[in-house]
């Protein structure tokens, strides 16, 4: 089976929102097969940081990246998801 990078924006609800606590929250809320490869903060505006994160899922799932936008959503700290970038590897 094939896999798929994908990569997300994620934009938190406060400008004081822990990164690290939030990665570990969303990385807890993916699907048993889907891994997360690199993060890294993208500045906004006014001190307002989004979340890039780059992951890998299976290639044949059902609803394509829909999953994995709601599951990040369903966390606390995340205001919205952006996909930005998807590619098969």
């Amino acid at each position: 089976m094939g896999k798929v990078y994908v990569l997300l924006k994620i934009y938190p609800t406060d400008v004081n929102v822990n990164f690290d606590r939030m990665i570990k929250e969303i990385s807890n809320s993916l699907p048993e097969d889907v891994r997360i490869v690199s993060t890294a903060e993208e500045p906004i505006a006014f001190g307002l940081k989004a979340l890039k994160m780059a992951i890998i899922m299976p290639e044949h799932v059902e609803g394509g990246t829909s999953k994995i936008e709601e599951a990040v959503s369903k966390v606390a700290e995340v205001s919205q998801v952006e996909v930005e970038y998807v590619t098969r590897m």
